[in-house]
């Protein structure tokens, strides 16, 4: 096997937490550095963050490259991305990943754009394989960066075999949180980067912090309704079912570009990829849009009337009916078992 760099993950935080997406890609991080042979390492940036660094080597990472400086405290694309762009440029790492959150999608594209390397985003896949390319040149263990395109009607798979290294953010929700090994060992490297001429015209007077709503994510149960479900009026029936089984609301984005419902429920490609317990699925068609955020779910049930629903394909369990039939039945037998 050729010699290749490591694989780096950037370790996102804010508020003094570091924020999941981090941890979610160490995951996969693992798989991809286990296949090349090389180190897991994670870049932690900000003021007083080094207390993190035990936490990511806790779930995977063999070094972790922390650099403090009060100019990192809050987040500002200039020296965040000075500060990336020089790690990378001095450690040589094959690839680096990044959450595509609005800080990863800020933040991964200017650094590729000064680094002159590739970036692919919004992967909801990462392999390990090889790429013949023009006039036959095989590549090695090259990053397949796969990720739905045209809308999701296709899943296309990316690569950037002569640059590195080669880039790619990913979505929320995709890899699943790997479990801490407490007693695990890794290296931490404090690195500074001189920020001192860095030119930046951007100055944050205030921040304020609003609390989610919905927390989608990290539901366990999710009911969702779409388009089928006819109107906002209708959409009761999803709410207090949802109550009833203490589940959040989900929607699918025809649901929400209808006005039934606000788009921070919106599950699938354009929304938040989910892997609830039980996920409910209730006048929803199932377009691969949808499908691609909630088809990792333990258990899926479908309500359609339509049998040729393609949600009924990846579907556990499916009830071909009008929901406005369906629903309310589950409803007064749920209630009527509490009862009993």
């Amino acid at each position: 096997m050729a010699e290749h760099g490591d694989v780096w993950v950037y370790a996102e935080q804010d508020w003094g937490e570091l924020a999941e997406i981090g941890i979610e890609l160490l995951s996969k991080g693992r798989e991809l550095a286990d296949k090349l042979g090389v180190k897991l390492c994670s870049i932690l940036l900000g003021k007083d963050v080094k207390k993190h660094a035990k936490k990511l080597i806790e779930h995977g990472a063999d070094r972790v490259y922390v650099s403090e400086d009060p100019k990192l405290e809050l987040y500002d694309t200039v020296t965040y991305a000075k500060t990336v762009g020089d790690l990378i440029t001095k450690y040589k790492p094959d690839i680096v990943l990044f959450g595509a959150t609005a800080r990863g999608r800020d933040l991964a594209p200017r650094v590729a754009s000064k680094l002159r390397v590739g970036l692919t985003a919004d992967c909801t896949d990462l392999q390990i394989g090889d790429y013949t390319g023009k006039g036959g040149l095989e590549y090695k263990d090259i990053l397949y960066q796969i990720r739905p395109a045209f809308g999701g009607n296709i899943i296309a798979t990316i690569v950037t075999p002569t640059k590195r290294p080669q880039m790619a953010t990913v979505r929320e929700g995709v890899m699943p949180l790997p479990d801490p090994i407490k007693d695990r060992e890794g290296e931490i490297i404090d690195e500074t980067v001189d920020l001192a001429d860095l030119k930046n015209t951007t100055k944050i007077i205030k921040r304020e912090k609003a609390e989610k709503k919905v927390n989608l994510k990290g539901a366990k149960i999710i009911v969702a309704g779409g388009y089928g479900v006819g109107s906002k009026e209708n959409f009761k029936l999803i709410w207090e079912l949802a109550g009833l089984l203490g589940a959040e609301v989900g929607a699918s984005r025809a649901a929400v570009d209808a006005g039934f419902i606000d788009k921070e429920h919106q599950v699938g490609q354009t929304g938040t990829t989910v892997r609830p317990k039980l996920y409910i699925a209730i006048g929803i068609s199932g377009s691969v849009q949808h499908r691609a955020g909630m088809d990792k779910s333990a258990k899926i049930v479908a309500i359609n009337k339509d049998p040729e629903a393609p949600i009924f394909s990846i579907a556990h369990y499916g009830i071909i009916g009008d929901l406005n039939e369906v629903v309310p039945k589950m409803i007064e037998d749920i209630k009527k078992r509490r009862v009993d």
